[in-house]
């Protein structure tokens, strides 16, 4: 039975692989991918619109072009081993829901960037990133002068109907309608409506109509679900 000695384990794939590395080439991609992460998420928080801000989303992104980086930079100095890190990685799954589609154009950077990075396309990851950064914080300053909402009003009578329609029509840009519900309590109408910042006001002339018995308007995020 052969005996392992100490002149095999140096003698070993693993050393060879530890001397092939340039610890100069790999502080100088780790560092910068840190930077063009800290870059990412800067542009992200600055051009973040929703209510509800996740710092963790933040911070993974940071967290992605380096562990991207490192496993590029890992790949590229043994073909045997980038094999066996795509078996690997191919059986991971991720389960948290991106719920808004700018969230994954910041994931595919974070993680495109890490590739450019690990590849060491240095001046394409930079210059690449600024240019992106610039294009999202260009159009994200540029907001909407209306909103979508959906108008959901409950009446009694056809003329309250017939009130109620023409307020929204000479009231919004534009207007659909969703859904239309009669019941024994009276009829329910559900409308995709766009209005400007002064929705108050318009809300307050369906209110005031005879026959409408309440009217409700939610904030619409183009999903519908009847």
């Amino acid at each position: 039975m052969a005996t392992l000695t100490f002149n095999d384990v140096l003698s070993s794939n693993l050393i060879d692989n530890m001397t092939n590395f340039s610890l100069l080439d790999m502080a100088i991609a780790m560092i910068l991918a840190f930077i063009v992460g800290l870059f990412i998420y800067f542009v992200y928080k600055k051009t973040f619109s929703g209510v509800m801000y996740s710092s963790g989303f933040g911070v993974s992104l940071i967290a992605m072009s380096v562990v991207t980086t490192m496993i590029i930079i890992a790949i590229s100095s043994n073909i045997v081993l980038s094999l066996g890190m795509v078996g690997a990685l191919s059986i991971v799954r991720f389960r948290s829901a991106v719920k808004e589609p700018m969230d994954i154009a910041y994931l595919f950077w974070a993680i495109s960037a890490g590739i450019v990075i690990g590849a060491g396309m240095i001046p394409l990851a930079v210059f690449g990133s600024v240019f992106i950064g610039i294009i999202l914080m260009v159009f994200s300053s540029r907001k909407p002068t209306d909103q979508p909402y959906i108008l959901v009003v409950d009446f009694e009578g056809e003329n309250a109907e017939d009130a109620v329609m023409e307020i929204i029509k000479t009231s919004v840009k534009k207007h659909v309608l969703r859904s239309k519900t009669l019941s024994g309590s009276g009829t329910e109408l559900t409308i995709e409506v766009r209005l400007p910042d002064s929705e108050s006001t318009f809300l307050n002339k369906i209110s005031e109509t005879e026959g409408v018995k309440n009217a409700v308007l939610v904030s619409y995020n183009g999903e519908y679900v009847t």
